[in-house]
Formats: structure tokens, sequence, C-alpha cells
């Protein structure tokens, strides 16, 4: 039988309640108080009738406002709460004493040692777990916790080990005092599974993508949303903002995220392999095609397509997608049957597609097929609260890669980050950083160490040590873009037509250059 005894904080009381139990032969199990002050009683079960006696006794007790039965006593009901997290919990979890001795278990632990607790109580815990001392732990003058590999049996796991401290409320041992440690075993299985377990559940795929800034707040705020929906998107921005990281996120953080992402770069390719690239091809479609091969849109079945620079896309292929986009279907090049798909269309593009629209260079009924969803990434230089936190990332990124201490920054490096333009955007002063910290031999970024070239809003790069005529410049950036171009419009009827002047032009271009088949391969 448990009692609770409602009272004031008043010296003596209970002396006074241990007198009453004494006369009425009550054999005392155990007296404790709860935060609040008040008195528990535990003791065997009583009469009714001696129980009418006896409680009358303790309320006119000076100080007793109340007494009452309870079904347990504050430290039974943290004993029951203490077995039952420990009953239920999937790991071995110990208590050990000051020796290393086992003082409890859960079922978990006993399990693991193949044993019960009575057997296993009062043995020293170093027979059955190997790979950490623990007396020497227990011995050392400051004990801290620690994680380290262990193994039972067989079996390894990772050991969190965590000393138990008292607070020693007298005179001669002021503070915690250490009365034992308690040891929590994982196997590699476990965390395994709550890794991911956690990557599953707190990963979105924005997580990647950093933004402090108001205008990166509102675009990550805008990505969530449109994500979930299932209409084309939209993705606007210059070289390097993080276009198809967005659209990544997007994918993965919309129902079709267990579903294909894959990817097609459109500037990357000739027309007639972007379009059997899209769409796929059949059997002997054209020379060299050999088997029947699937293009992204049906190898993204269930998922998402991103296709990135979209504004570089040929007249011919806007129309095929065109149709795709209106009713789902299309065909294979060189096949006649109709392919149905579903799939979601994310596009990207750093060209100004409603200018380009006007100049007919992009169908217009195709802009508005793709454009529902719109989101605008802004440059680096808009959303300058971001350049230094992203620089911190990224130099302590690459710092562990190269396993180096820690890169600093000066003063005057973080100044020129944050005046330089940034004409490649995220990606520019990502790589800026990684080549500075591969190339760095103390442990300080100065702006020169960063390497970057000079560069004008209105001008664009420039060399500040020019030599040379203008015509040289000339022929060198021509010479530049047609090695460039060549390899994907092999022919100078394809390469005229993507730079838009004659064919003879070019073939005159290429023949002053040195330029062709051989020279390129």
């Amino acid at each position: 039988m448990r009692l609770e005894v409602v009272c004031k904080d008043r010296m003596g009381i209970a002396k006074e309640i241990l007198t009453i139990m004494v006369k009425h032969g009550t054999n005392l199990r155990g007296i404790e108080t709860d935060p609040s002050r008040n008195i528990f009683l535990n003791f065997p079960e009583l009469e009714f009738s001696e129980l009418q006696v006896l409680l009358p006794e303790i309320r006119r007790i000076d100080g007793v406002e109340d007494v009452r039965t309870v079904p347990y006593t504050p430290s039974e009901r943290g004993s029951h709460e203490l077995n039952t997290i420990l009953r239920t919990l999937p790991d071995p979890v110990f208590s050990l004493d000051m020796r290393g001795r086992i003082v409890r278990l859960n079922e978990a632990a006993q399990l693991a040692l193949r044993g019960d607790e009575d057997k296993l109580r009062g043995q020293s815990i170093n027979q059955f777990v190997h790979g950490f001392s623990f007396q020497r732990w227990l011995d050392d003058e400051e004990i801290e916790p620690q994680a380290t590999k262990v193994s039972v049996g067989q079996r390894s796991y990772l050991a969190d080990i965590l000393p138990i401290l008292v607070d020693a409320d007298v005179s001669s041992s002021p503070g915690n005092v250490l009365a034992g440690a308690v040891l929590l075993l994982k196997s590699t299985d476990r965390l395994g599974e709550q890794v991911n377990a956690y990557q599953k559940q707190s990963s979105d795929g924005f997580e990647r993508i950093y933004g402090n800034s108001q205008q990166m707040k509102q675009v990550l705020a805008q990505s969530r949303k449109m994500a979930q929906l299932d209409a084309p998107l939209l993705i606007q921005g210059e070289t390097g903002t993080g276009k198809e990281l967005l659209a990544r996120a997007c994918h993965e953080f919309s129902f079709r995220g267990d579903g294909p992402f894959v990817a097609l770069n459109c500037a990357s390719l000739p027309d007639n392999v972007a379009e059997s690239e899209m769409f796929g091809h059949g059997e002997n479609a054209f020379e060299g095609a050999g088997e029947a091969q699937r293009g992204v849109l049906e190898i993204a079945n269930g998922g998402t397509v991103f296709l990135d620079e979209i504004g570089e896309m040929s007249s011919s292929l806007q129309a095929k997608l065109l149709r795709f986009l209106q009713d789902g279907s299309f065909r294979r090049v060189g096949e006649e049957e109709e392919i149905n798909v579903d799939v979601r269309v994310i596009c990207a593009t750093q060209k100004d597609l409603p200018d380009m629209v006007q100049k007919s260079e992009f169908r217009e009924d195709l802009y508005y097929r793709l454009n529902v969803l719109c989101l605008v990434v802004p440059p680096l230089r808009e959303r300058k609260s971001d350049i230094l936190p992203l620089a911190e990332r990224f130099i302590e990124r690459f710092c562990a890669q190269t396993s180096r201490p820690s890169a600093l920054v000066s003063k005057s490096c973080r100044d020129y980050m944050m005046q330089y333009p940034w004409p490649g955007n995220v990606r520019q002063l990502e790589n800026a950083l990684y080549r500075a910290i591969s190339l760095l031999e103390g442990n300080e970024l100065s702006a020169e160490d960063l390497q970057l070239p000079s560069y004008s809003s209105n001008f664009g790069y420039y060399d500040e040590v020019f030599e040379g005529s203008l015509e040289e410049s000339v022929k060198r950036f021509e010479s530049n873009l047609l090695r460039r171009l060549y390899p994907a419009y092999p022919s100078t009827r394809q390469l005229a037509r993507k730079l838009g002047v004659s064919h003879t032009a070019i073939a005159n271009k290429l023949r002053e250059y040195g330029i062709n088949k051989k020279s390129i391969t």
C-alpha cells in the first residue's frame, strides 16, 4: 500500500508521521519525498478497519493538509518508466559501476551477451566487450563521453560511453561525483538503417542549395510550391547560377521524387543527334544507328526530364517537343508507332526567350507551353550576402577533400570577392576557390590566390597585358570559336546555319585557319 501525505514543509513532520506508524506496528518499506515536499509511505496492505484509524491520526498532525492512497511512489514510477524505456530500446544498454561491473542491462543487451540479467549482473563488462578499456577510462582525472568501435563476439558495434554523475550535496564532496557509466552499443546494420531513414526524411533536395539572401529565400519558397505541381517548369538564370541543381531539387521534392531524373543539354548536340537522344530511334533508323534505343523521354517515364539550354533547340526539334507536350506521345526516329510516357518537363535557359520569340528564333506556342510555371534564379552579384557564406562552405569542403587544415580568408580577399561581379556566378566562385585551395602554400587566402580574370560589366573579360592588333585579336577569336563548334557541326552548311552566315564564308574561314576533321581529331 502507498500513501501520499500532502503537507507543508515543516521541520519534524516526518518524524511525527513515523511515530504514528510505529505506534500502529506498521512495517514501513520505504519513505520518500517529491519536489513539492509531499511525503510518500510504502508499507504492506492494511485492513480497512486499521486504515480508518491510521489516516485520521496522520491528518491531525500540524501541517498535514491531506492523506490519500496512490498506486505508486515517485521512485517506483521512475523505475517503471526506466524499465519500459530500456525494454523497448532495440540497442544494447548497460549501466556499469566504478569497477566496470554490470549493474543493469536491458533485454537487447542480454541477447547480445547471450545470458539473462541475474547471471550477467556483477560481471565485468571487459569479459564481453573488447576494444576499449573501461577501467582506464573510469580512472582518468577528467571523464568525457567517448564514441569508439568495439566488438562483442564476432560482431562489431559503435559504442557510446557516457559518465554517470551524481550531485553530491555535501560539504566534503561538493559538485558532481562520478558513480559509474552507461554503455550504449549500436550495430553497423542499425547505424545504416538510421542514416538511411534520416536522409530519406530530412533530405528534400533543397538543402543542397544555399540561399540566405532575401532573393534566394523567395526563389526557394516558390520552388517548393511549384515542385508539388506537375505542369512544365521553366528556370531562367545566367550560367553557373545553379539551374540544374534547382531542377533536381524540384524533382526530388515532388511526388515523382522516387522516379528517374534525366537531363539533356540541347546545346551540346547537333540537331539530328539531339532528336535521337530525346525521342530515341528505331533499329537501323539511320547510318550507324544499330539496334533500337530509347530516348530520354522513355528513360524518364514516371519521373522528370530536364532540358538544359532550351533556347538552343532547333526549330524542327521544337515542333516535335510541342506535340509531345500537347498529348504526351511521340515517335522514335525511323519508327511509326506512337509511344506514350508520363514525364514532367523542366527546362532551363540563360537566354531571353521572349526576345527570341519576337525575333522568330523560338516558337511562340512552345514558349507559352513551357512557361506555365517560371523561376528566375538571381545572379550572384545580386545576392551579395550569399557570397561569403558560400565561399566558407566551399573552403571547408575543399580543405577536407585535400586533407589540410581549414584555410583562413584575409580581409582583402573577402573585400575582393564582394566587389567582383562573378559573371560565372556560383560555379565560378566554386571553381576559383577549388583551384586556390589546391595550390595554397600557407594557411591564408589572399585575393591573388583566386587568380580571377579582370572583368567589366560593360565589356566582359579583358586582358590587362593585352598585346597585338584588333585584326589579330578578331582572327584569334574566330579561330577559337570555330575550333570549339566544328566537332558538333562537322559540315560547312551546319556550321554556317548555326552562325548565321553563308557556307562559302565558313568554308573560307575553315580553310584559312586549317580546321578540318584531321586537325580536330
